[in-house]
């Protein structure tokens, strides 16, 4: 028998703060390291990186000069157990 081969996706991640410093990405796929992976500034006031995920959905939130947010591009969220939300992405 032989299993069933994991289909990697290559998901471009982009969010706009134009005025940050640094920006991070944390979440599940990341078990919640604060900052997990650091967005690349691209000079217009996007902040991009790529993930590598398999098909699902994933919940996240953003480190933007040191503090938790939540891009304004994210529309589906979900409460999270610190009385806030995290974002979801889908990934297909």
């Amino acid at each position: 028998m032989s299993k069933a081969k994991t289909q990697i996706r290559r998901v471009p991640f982009m969010v706009r703060a134009p005025e940050a410093r640094n920006v991070r990405l944390a979440g599940d796929f990341t078990d919640w390291q604060a900052g997990a992976i650091r967005l690349s500034h691209d000079g217009r006031g996007a902040w991009r990186t790529v993930l590598l995920l398999e098909p699902g959905r994933y919940q996240y939130r953003l480190l933007v000069d040191e503090a938790w947010c939540d891009p304004a591009e994210a529309v589906d969220k979900v409460p999270n157990p610190f009385g806030s939300e995290n974002c979801v992405l889908k990934v297909g």
